[in-house]
């Protein structure tokens, strides 16, 4: 047994345990708590490891903090460094890890299948296939029931791209400035955030509407989303009406005059914007957006690559929140807990149209895949993981609105389950981003403190919080006391500086 007393060494440490003391944090405890779970170094040296990184991978390939993460393993909602110090993982791989690191039932599942049927052609017929199908089916609503099996996300809303133009025989597909759905050639088109681009001829025949922000976009007030927390931004709408919902129509019927022609092929939203770091659209929109859609001949897709799988806690699915029924389904991230997979669901009808040539997919749907897949699923019924996201993030979210009304440079906070965004400015007065320099000081304090989280936005202004589905509200806690020191030291040079 190893018992990791610290995150970090010596008197770094030691000035830890102090500011949690100090601060909100009373979960100082959770560090002692002995783990069964040896830790090895890693095979080469730390930095012979960046050396090779630097001359043999993608120079595209750029790492988080100053001094690169070295993570040697994991477990459940923790990882290791090479040098055994354990963190918090607040950032799941990018929202991918959803029942845990090395859940140890979908690792046996996995290790099982590995010694019996690694891989053959989707020409055959073997079993995991099949009954993962029928158990994915069997999650979502009708006609939703036919599964395509891919390895990624961006192959997964490649594969909704085709099939919605050759369904309608339309081109024209409608998507949100700020979304993300995968940086392949054909899906660069329908990403829109400038980081993701590169100088070449995309988006061809995608065209973007206004995103619908109730908290940076132009309309939006204090009773909009649905989340446990709003923005502070007020609100006169009566009950019953959303002027920002409507306002935000009429931007989307506007791009419907302006830039498609009279019929389309489809229009793609994630229920709650993933990279862009949480953002959610108006109660309502989602369900008005897709009815005009459908009236211009369009299908309705929803990726799912990041709300999916009960991370929202409310439901299984982000679409359900808005009361809609997509036409296709994009899944992907937690679907594997970090094994390469993905999958588009769409009904019947449209699956059909695919039969008129040959659509084949080497690995997607191989027997490791599939078993995989099948163990997540038994884990988040097994584990109660959607209820737990809904009462850990809930609880995350309303301590969090408490941070924002106490520190100048907390603008909003967003989301709902564990799909969470912390947005930061300068003062709430203008809501101006906070520089990407102080963004990184207050990202790097939380890793030195053991919490590791993401960052997005189109400025890179919104800390994402979308930790494994496993975490426990200790976790939390121990968290918001990290992030809490984290932003009293930022108060403290910014004093300092003055």
């Amino acid at each position: 047994m190893r018992l990791l007393l610290e995150p970090i060494p010596g008197d770094a440490g030691i000035e830890f345990r102090s500011l949690c003391m100090q601060t909100r944090c009373s979960s100082t405890a959770l560090w002692l708590l002995p783990f069964d779970i040896p830790v090895s170094n890693a095979s080469y040296p730390y930095e012979y490891m960046l050396k090779i990184r630097k001359q043999n991978l993608s120079p595209s390939l750029f790492t988080a903090y100053k001094k690169p993460l070295l993570i040697h393993q994991g477990h459940m909602q923790w990882l290791f460094d090479y040098e055994g110090r354990r963190y918090l993982d607040f950032f799941a791989g990018i929202v991918t890890v959803s029942v845990g690191h090395c859940h140890p039932k979908v690792t046996a599942a996995a290790q099982k299948q590995l010694g019996r049927l690694w891989h053959t052609t989707s020409l055959y017929v073997h079993p995991a296939i099949q009954e993962y199908a029928e158990k994915l089916a069997l999650l979502l609503p009708d006609p939703l029931k036919v599964i395509f099996l891919t390895n990624s996300g961006s192959e997964a809303n490649d594969l909704a791209m085709l099939m919605a133009r050759i369904f309608t025989r339309n081109f024209d597909i409608i998507c949100f400035r700020g979304g993300y759905h995968g940086s392949s050639p054909y899906t660069m088109g329908l990403t829109s955030i400038g980081t993701y681009k590169y100088g070449l001829a995309n988006g061809f025949g995608c065209q973007t509407t206004m995103l619908p922000d109730v908290f940076r976009g132009p309309w939006g007030g204090s009773h909009c989303r649905d989340s446990p927390v709003q923005t502070i931004r007020k609100c006169t709408c009566s009950p019953g009406s959303c002027h920002a919902k409507d306002q935000y129509i009429e931007q989307l019927k506007d791009t419907f005059r302006t830039c498609v022609p009279k019929a389309i092929a489809g229009f793609i939203a994630e229920p709650i914007q993933g990279v862009n770091g949480a953002v959610q659209y108006p109660k309502g929109f989602l369900k008005e957006a897709f009815q005009l859609v459908r009236e211009n001949g369009g299908v309705c897709i929803a990726d799912e690559i990041q709300t999916g799988f009960g991370r929202t806690g409310s439901h299984f699915w982000g679409f359900q929140g808005h009361d809609v029924v997509p036409d296709i389904v994009t899944m992907a991230k937690g679907i594997g807990n970090g094994f390469p997979m993905a999958a588009v669901v769409t009904t019947a009808e449209i699956a059909e149209t695919m039969a008129q040539s040959l659509h084949f997919n080497t690995f997607g749907g191989n027997p490791v895949a599939c078993v995989i897949g099948s163990a997540v699923l038994d884990m988040i019924a097994e584990d109660g993981l959607q209820k737990n996201s809904k009462d850990v993030g809930t609880h995350l979210l309303l301590e969090l609105a408490k941070l924002r009304d106490e520190f100048e440079i907390i603008g909003d906070v967003r989301g709902k389950g564990l799909m969470i965004g912390v947005e930061m400015v300068k003062n709430k007065e203008t809501c101006e981003p906070l520089p990407v320099e102080e963004m990184k000081q207050i990202w790097e304090d939380c890793k030195d403190m053991g919490v590791l989280i993401g960052r997005g936005g189109l400025f890179l202004q919104t800390f994402r919080i979308k930790p494994p589905m496993c975490i426990t509200k200790e976790d939390a806690d121990f968290a918001l006391g990290v992030f809490h020191a984290a932003l009293t030291r930022h108060a403290e040079r910014t004093a300092t500086a003055k």
